[in-house]
This record gives C-alpha cells, structure tokens and sequence, in this order.
C-alpha cells in the first residue's frame, strides 16, 4: 500500500502542518515548517549570543553601581554575571560540537555535547549558590552590614525585569528546539533574577535601615538557587545515561507504528536523547510470510511517519520479529 500525496495531507492535517512526501537525503525536510539542522542550530546561536551580551551590559553596570553605590551585595551580584560568562561560553562550544553531522567515529552525532555543557553550567549554579549563602552567613555572623545608595537599588530593580524577560525568551526557544544547553542557559538567567530579587529586598531594605535584611534575602535565594542547579544537573544527566524520554512520545509513536498496515504490534519501544534530537529503536511484529522487500517498504513508511509528527526525532532505527512465533530477543543489558 503507497501513501499517496493526498493521504500525505491528511497526515499533515492531523498533525496540524501541511507537508508532502519527504525527499531523500541527510537533511531531508517531512514537514516544510519544521526546521532543519542548520536552521535548528542557528536559532539557539542567536538566543544564546543575545543572553551573551546583554550579561556583559548588565555586569558592568552592577559592578559599577555595586562600587559606586556602596552596596556589596549589587557588586558581588556583578561578580555573578562574570561567572555566567563561563556558562554561556561552555553552551556556545557545546552547540558548536553539536552541530557536525555523523561520522566514523561518532556514528549517533555529537549532540550529548549539550548534556555535557547543562551539567558544566549546573556546576556553576551551585557555586553561585554556595557562593552567595557563605557571603550571607558571614556578613550576619561579623555584623559587617552595607549601607546602599540608591544607584544600587536601581541597578537590582533593572536586573530582575532585563533577566526575567531574557528567561522567558529563552525558555521558549528552548521549549521549541528541546536543547538541553539552551534550556540551561534559560535557568540561569532565572537564578540571575532570583539572585537579584534577594539583591533588591536586601538593599532596598538595608537603604531604608533594616540592614538584617540584605544578608537574610540573600541566605534564602540561595537555596532557590541549589533547586535550579539540581533540576538542570538532573536533566542532563539522564540524557547522559540515555534516559527514556516522556511516556507521551512513547505511546504516541506506538501508535504511529501500530497504525500502518502490515504492523501487528509494537514489540518493544526505545528511544534516547542526543542533544536537540531523539534517536528512536523500534521492535515490530510483521507476518513471518512477507517478504524482505515488503517489510522494507512497511518500515519505511513507519519511519516517514514518526518524522513528520515528531520534528525533533533525528533518527529511527526498526528490527522485524515474526508475529505470533517464538523468538528469542538476545540483548546482554
């Protein structure tokens, strides 16, 4: 059975995306509205190099207010952002080495690159956080409170509204490429707007003379901080350590594959993330009559399927059982 260009429609619509048959080739486009690799990648350069260089404006200006304003916690908020840069940077290599296509040698692509960099700037969020709870405790324990000026308000007030607007920005390009670098630079700049919010509560309160208060907010976004850098260092990982991704995909291309004709069952269902791209393994039960060239074309065709619905599947690996006969899965996992 050939799916012709007009149930290719109706695939389409279903999905919400109008598309046609795809076309052969490493970067062969299912669905026209859906982004290819470079398109992919050249989006997650922008939003990242975005959050680059506004952080170097916002580290200057706090390191200056911070000086200027007599305010430690604003200048120490500005040795934050110098630390980010570390963390930017690190996505930045992360997506450059993610980018190259398969080879020899890396046969499933370069994308855990990005895992690698989500725990490198989880790292650096704990120590943020650890950072700005010893501060805190030193400062109540030796009494040693500042007494702000108002540049030094101002400065956190401007911080926590530019991070918390790159966040969301960012979170949404995440959201849409499924980057785990990029998803963890949009929670640094949420830990920069946390850090920030403890930064205006304290200053504001030590301007207004409750000088207790600049070292209290801080001790307590710090742990807000530690959640961030835990929720980010987990994700990666499990990336890392080939975790199954959300139960939702797995049923939904179950279904894709039970669906075509000549399936009878969905077997057994792998999948595993590699940076923007999910790698999927599929055991399917066919008749034990057909031929090689038959379930060859049925294969196909489950495949086609699953990359038109899923614009984030980078590849999709199928062995045949015979349905209804006794075989022997051989694995040593």
């Amino acid at each position: 059975m050939e799916i012709t260009d007009n149930a290719w429609g109706k695939i389409a619509r279903r999905s919400k995306v109008p598309t046609r048959p795809p076309e052969n080739g490493p970067d062969f486009q299912t669905n026209p509205r859906s982004m290819d690799r470079y398109e992919r990648f050249g989006m997650a350069d922008r939003v990242i190099a975005i959050g680059f260089w506004i952080n170097a404006v916002l580290m200057v200006m706090k390191l200056l207010a911070g000086h200027f304003g007599h305010s430690e916690a604003v200048f120490a908020d500005g040795m934050e952002s110098a630390a980010d840069f570390v963390a930017i940077l690190a996505s930045m290599v992360a997506l450059k080495i993610g980018r190259k296509p398969v080879d020899d040698d890396h046969p499933y692509g370069h994308g855990k690159a990005e895992s690698i960099a989500a725990i490198i700037v989880s790292l650096i969020i704990f120590a943020t956080g650890g950072g700005i709870l010893y501060k805190a405790i030193i400062t109540i324990v030796e009494k040693d409170y500042a007494e702000p000026q108002l540049i030094a308000v101002l400065a956190a007030l401007a911080t926590i509204v530019i991070k918390e607007t790159l966040f969301r920005y960012t979170r949404r390009v995440s959201k849409k490429l499924e980057s785990p670098a990029v998803e963890a630079i949009a929670k640094d700049h949420r830990k920069d707007a946390l850090t920030s919010v403890a930064t205006l509560i304290g200053v504001g309160g030590a301007y207004f003379g409750v000088v207790l208060m600049d070292p209290l907010a801080a001790g307590l976004t710090a742990f807000f901080i530690f959640h961030i850098g835990w929720e980010t260092f987990r994700n990666a990982t499990n990336d890392l350590m080939d975790g199954q991704p959300p139960k939702e995909l797995i049923t939904a291309v179950t279904a894709i594959a039970e669906g075509v004709p000549g399936v009878e069952h969905v077997h057994q269902i792998r999948s595993r993330r590699s940076g923007q791209y999910l790698i999927v393994d599929l055991k399917l039960d066919m008749d034990p009559e057909m031929t090689v060239k038959e379930s060859h074309g049925i294969t196909s065709k489950v495949k086609r399927l699953i990359f038109v619905r899923f614009t984030n599947v980078g590849d999709v690996m199928i062995h045949i059982n015979p349905h209804e006969e006794e075989h022997e899965d051989l694995i040593r996992l």
